[in-house]
């Protein structure tokens, strides 16, 4: 069973992290535009390692000085790409891409599909947007052999699964939803429901059919276990 933790804080409220996220608290060292890169950045490492990529320690815990010495006050967005294998399979991959300010349009996706190399060993894309795509890019997207997920950059400036409030997951096997449902004689579609738009959902990838466990562990009731089937 795979665990992943959201019962950190948000970066910037402090909690003993040591790492402030507020932009504002970086910017003397870097562009507002630099510091945003940074925190979207580090944001990625740690949602690529929550879903079972081979993140490095040094990628996770990139200082802003660290950050502005490899990439510059100006980063290229092209340089900021990341290529990460899962744990569990060693051959597949994740690709994220950082896109431009410009409108994203088909001949975009068009392109972003014909420099991918060895698109066979790719598991997931993962586009972080600056700007608008239009329907017929998101329409190409639909072509590509493998998911891909798209998040806006300011989506990305805090790790929403540090929260103090957010409970702790723990994705189940198919054979652990199986043996969950014979337990209690169910269909996954009573269990109670968690939408593939939610914000947690789209930071682990959920799949539409998995369930997963909520782990609670503050509240009047104290600590609390209940299922969800995405959806």
């Amino acid at each position: 069973m795979a665990i992943v933790k959201g019962d950190g804080v948000v970066p910037g409220s402090d909690g003993g992290s040591g790492r402030p996220g507020c932009i504002t608290s970086h910017v003397a060292e870097g562009s507002v535009e630099s510091t945003r890169f940074y925190l979207c950045r580090r944001t990625v490492m740690e949602m690529l390692r929550d879903r079972g990529c081979n993140v490095s320690d040094l990628d996770l815990n990139l200082s802003l000085t660290e950050f502005l010495s490899e990439f510059g006050p100006n980063p290229d967005h092209e340089r900021l790409s990341v290529c990460v294998h899962l744990r569990s399979k060693p051959s597949k991959k994740i690709v994220v891409i950082f896109c431009g300010t410009d409108e994203i349009r088909k001949r975009n996706m068009c392109g972003i599909y014909a420099g991918l190399p060895n698109k066979a060993s790719i598991h997931q894309l993962i586009l972080v947007l600056q700007s608008k795509m239009n329907c017929y890019a998101r329409k190409e997207l639909e072509k590509y052999p493998f998911k891909v997920d798209t998040f806006h950059i300011s989506d990305l400036l805090v790790n929403i699964t540090k929260h103090v409030s957010q409970p702790k997951l723990e994705m189940l096997t198919a054979e652990e939803k199986k043996k969950l449902l014979m337990k209690y004689n169910l269909e996954d579609k009573k269990l109670p429901l968690m939408l593939a738009t939610d914000a947690t959902a789209r930071y682990y990838g959920l799949e539409k059919g998995q369930v997963v466990k909520v782990n609670y562990s503050g509240g009047f009731a104290g600590p609390l276990e209940t299922y969800r089937c995405v959806a």
